[in-house]
């Protein structure tokens, strides 16, 4: 009976307990921290919703706290978006924190840039009022842009573009349109693209100085057979083409777009002063077209961060001049299935550091391969020329040069007055022709494994220091093609090798 009368008062005094509150709180005195005084959503385009950034609000004090209300300044007027603890809105009552404790708000935005005044719109998040009143500063930058992107038929069916056919003939599309006719992209204001935007046939697309154009993601550039793209960037007033992704965080991201591709057929085609960031591909050329007129001329361009190559060269022709190539995920440079090629001046780096990477820096070869039942089958083509003159070919790995000869077709490449890192340290290509580096007939006057003093490779800056052995290496022929670095400096005489003069680095 006595046991029983225990289990009794305990099983009331469980009850009891169970229907008190867990917990009281205290209003809240104006003394909330902030993970930040202001945020910043960075910049957004017009009627394109932001990211979502989020801020962090603590209660240092030994007590939960109640905050009776949470708002943004603008009220049910403004353009920013919250979630407080879970909920959306704009305005909250009574929100809790526990004593020592923190909640998250997220903070999102969509503006229309011709209902603003200023381009830079500004909010706050509010807490409490009166004597206790806090808050947070909300800035975003809105740019107005040209939209571009595929129509939809009246079943909603997205508008593509045919690029190739499968094993079973059956086409391959992406979603695409084509440009109506020889267009020109001003530096008025940006253009967004959705989708692979295609020059048709016959057309150009002229793309002047200043001007900025960001991809969506799986969207790019794609030249028609007969086509022609003139990219027409000028000193300290280049072209800039990278994704849409405004956020800093994203700033050196790759593969956050496509590629320009410069399809079999395409014609004189030129880039000059573009800088091309964070593609998979910054650019595929294909198709020779002709061996003495080039594919493609491109000139004082950088080309960073492509999750995959750089420039992708199939059977193609191209000269580059001041050309910067860095952190590709396979290599910057790769020069396949035979083809023309001419650079001067350039330097070629890959110190690439998101993943392995299998290939290096600069890649030839003359030769395709598909394979047949069990068996993989080369199909030699005509390599005409590879010809490097006053260049660096560096990077991360040992090996940044590879020449891959396929018998039964022409191979002519030289290399003159450049810049060469190629340590094989277990002379894994001891004997093997193309690497004879004292065969004058393929190399003249190379620094192999000489020090380049590059700045910051991992920020892209490729300009060298006064410690390069690249200093005053250069072939006088070649610098008399190209007589200013990418910079526009007057090259000395004699010239650096690559495509910068060299500075001193302030420490």
């Amino acid at each position: 009976m006595r046991y029983s009368l225990l289990l009794l008062t305990l099983a009331i005094l469980l009850v009891i307990t169970s229907c008190r509150k867990d917990f009281s709180t205290d209003l809240s005195t104006g003394k909330l921290q902030f993970s930040k005084d202001t945020v910043f959503l960075d910049t957004v385009f017009t009627n394109i919703g932001s990211s979502t950034y989020n801020l962090k609000v603590y209660n240092t004090s030994n007590n939960a706290i109640n905050i009776p209300s949470i708002k943004l300044g603008r009220g049910e007027n403004s353009m920013y978006r919250l979630n407080v603890d879970g909920k959306p809105g704009k305005t909250f009552e009574n929100i809790e924190i526990l004593a020592k404790d923190s909640i998250y708000i997220f903070i999102e935005t969509t503006i229309n840039y011709n209902a603003v005044t200023n381009p830079i719109y500004t909010d706050s998040i509010v807490f409490d009022s009166d004597n206790y009143l806090q808050d947070v500063k909300l800035v975003s930058l809105v740019k107005d842009a040209h939209f571009l992107f595929p129509s939809k038929n009246s079943q909603g069916i997205i508008e593509t573009i045919k690029i190739g056919v499968d094993s079973d003939g059956e086409n391959i599309d992406v979603n695409g349109f084509y440009l109506n006719d020889n267009t020109t992209f001003t530096n008025e204001k940006p253009y967004v693209i959705y989708g692979y935007c295609a020059i048709p046939a016959t057309k150009t697309l002229t793309i002047e100085a200043g001007a900025t154009i960001f991809f969506h993601s799986n969207s790019g550039l794609i030249v028609s057979k007969n086509a022609t793209l003139n990219i027409e960037g000028e000193l300290n007033n280049e072209v800039i083409i990278e994704g849409d992704r405004l956020e800093p965080r994203f700033s050196n991201v790759p593969g956050q777009w496509g590629a320009i591709w410069l399809r079999a057929g395409s014609k004189n085609n030129s880039i000059k002063n573009t800088i091309i960031k964070n593609a998979s591909v910054g650019i595929i050329s294909d198709s020779i077209g002709s061996t003495s007129s080039p594919t493609l001329t491109i000139a004082n361009t950088q080309i960073y961060n492509s999750s995959n190559f750089g420039i992708l060269g199939r059977e193609t022709n191209i000269k580059g001049e001041n050309l910067v190539i860095n952190n590709s995920g396979q290599s910057s440079l790769a020069c396949t299935i035979g083809g023309t090629y001419n650079f001067t001046h350039s330097t070629f780096t890959n110190f690439w550091t998101s993943s392995f990477r299998e290939f290096p820096t600069v890649l030839i070869n003359n030769y395709y391969s598909y394979q047949d039942n069990n068996n993989i089958v080369v199909v030699p083509k005509d390599l005409y020329a590879a010809n490097f003159t006053n260049c660096i070919i560096d990077g991360s790995s040992n090996i940044e040069l590879i020449i891959d000869k396929a018998e039964g077709a022409t191979f002519n490449y030289l290399f003159k007055n450049n810049l060469l890192k190629f340590n094989d340290y277990n002379n894994n290509y001891a004997g093997i022709l193309e690497y004879d580096f004292t065969n004058t007939t393929n190399y003249i006057d190379n620094i192999i494994n000489g020090k380049s003093h590059f700045k910051n490779t991992q920020n892209n800056e490729l300009i060298i220091g006064e410690t390069s052995d690249a200093i005053g290496k250069a072939n006088t022929q070649g610098t008399q093609l190209v007589p200013n670095d990418i910079l526009g400096i007057l090259r000395s005489s004699p010239a650096d090798i690559g495509a910068y003069q060299h500075i001193t680095f302030e420490d």
